[in-house]
């Protein structure tokens, strides 16, 4: 396909733009183009794959939604403003894993080899992130993070590693908890309840690290499974070895039926959560005034005063998904990390002018500042660090009735 000298020229300044801190402003934009300010690109090349392998059915879909809703604003954002490597669009290939980690791996590996994907895209649950980094790695291909904590995903024995995340890492996640409960609930007895699985795991190592610097004696570490119905056995231990909070791991169904474990107690003791309940119907399942009892971790909220990314985001979501305001966003995190990662992806492509992974692995290492929803990310990842965000990226929240907020104290 063969392009006018002054469409060239358009397209790379955009992509410069791109890179530039205050990304998204048509008075930029014109100032430093000369042009006037436009709304559409011309992305007339062939389309950039880009696959993502979430829970798009079952117990978890809304986490599969919101980031699907995530990366979709900031794909037409990008295409918008002409696409990636002079003027390609973004294609979103999407495929269910059910949070089951066999299907994520077919899934990667058929996206990969069939679809030809040039990177991959996560979704919630970590035992599936975790299985799909075997395939990732023997076919050279991206893996971009979005929700899945565990800290083995980036930091696992790979070399070259062509993980990287824009989310959490259960290691830094659990000093920040760990933390929380010390000097903000004044416990000086922690009971852990974690997910019987891999990503369960990931967190009791960073508790067990994390603890004993904040002078926190774990009495107890009890485990459940998805589909346990109760679990008033294993907090009754805990109970009665003297926690004074419970440090909770584990996602939407199976946390909810800890909190109603709790009930049955009749033991009013406060939870401190990952952010796996923010990732399907905790409040329908737990009750309301039971999830409101939770404090939790995430790395965005849409309520209260926004940023100019945060914004033009939240328009674009209200638009595109006809939301009435923050309150309909299904699931903050999951959304925020994603239209970031996207943007991070966007510009990793732009500097490798490559799909080969290889390439567009080491271009990771070399991306531009991008002034993103959640920050303003400077050299987000190194060849030491794959995870783009830290504990100062963290804000603790709870439900209100459906809705996540940030915590008023």
């Amino acid at each position: 396909m063969v392009f006018e000298h002054s469409q060239i020229t358009l397209f790379h300044r955009r992509t410069f733009l791109r890179g530039m801190a205050g990304l998204g402003s048509a008075i930029a934009l014109s100032k430093l183009t000369g042009c006037q300010p436009t709304t559409t690109g011309d992305t007339s090349g062939d389309p950039v794959k880009l696959g993502l392998v979430a829970a798009i059915t079952g117990s978890s879909a809304l986490s599969g939604e919101s980031i699907k809703r995530g990366l979709e604003v900031a794909i037409d954002e990008i295409n918008a403003n002409g696409g990636v490597m002079g003027g390609r669009p973004i294609e979103l290939v999407i495929r269910d894993d059910e949070s089951t980690p066999a299907k994520g791996v077919a899934a990667t590996r058929e996206l990969i080899e069939r679809e030809q994907v040039a990177a991959i895209f996560g979704g919630l649950d970590s035992p599936v992130s975790l299985a799909m980094l075997p395939v990732i790695h023997e076919l050279e291909t991206p893996y971009m993070g979005v929700w899945a904590a565990a800290t083995g995903i980036t930091r696992n024995d790979f070399d070259p590693n062509y993980a990287f995340r824009v989310s959490a890492n259960d290691n830094i996640v659990d000093n920040f908890l760990t933390r929380y409960a010390q000097q903000e609930k004044g416990a000086s007895k922690i009971g852990l309840v974690l997910i019987n699985n891999p990503w369960g795991e990931s967190n009791q190592k960073g508790f067990e690290e994390w603890a004993p610097k904040y002078g926190l004696e774990i009495v107890g570490i009890e485990k459940f499974n998805d589909g346990d119905t109760d679990i008033s056995a294993q907090l009754g231990r805990l109970q009665s070895g003297g926690a004074e909070t419970l440090l909770l791991v584990a996602n939407a169904a199976p946390g909810a039926q800890m909190m109603k474990s709790l009930d049955r107690l009749n033991w009013d003791v406060p939870v401190v959560s990952h952010w796996g309940i923010s990732g399907g119907r905790f409040p329908e399942l737990a009750g309301a005034e039971a999830s409101k009892k939770v404090t939790f971790v995430q790395t965005y909220s849409f309520f209260g005063e926004q940023s100019p990314v945060g914004e033009k985001v939240l328009a674009a979501l209200q638009e595109k998904y006809q939301l009435a305001g923050p309150e309909d966003i299904l699931a903050p995190v999951g959304t925020a990390n994603a239209y970031d990662a996207m943007n991070l992806m966007a510009l990793a492509l732009d500097t490798a002018d490559s799909v080969e992974g290889p390439t567009l692995r080491e271009a990771f290492y070399n991306l531009p500042t991008y002034d993103g929803l959640i920050k303003t990310y400077e050299q987000p990842f190194t060849p030491d660090n794959h995870d783009a965000l830290n504990e100062d990226d963290y804000i603790l929240v709870q439900w209100d009735g459906d809705q996540i907020v940030p915590i008023s104290s």
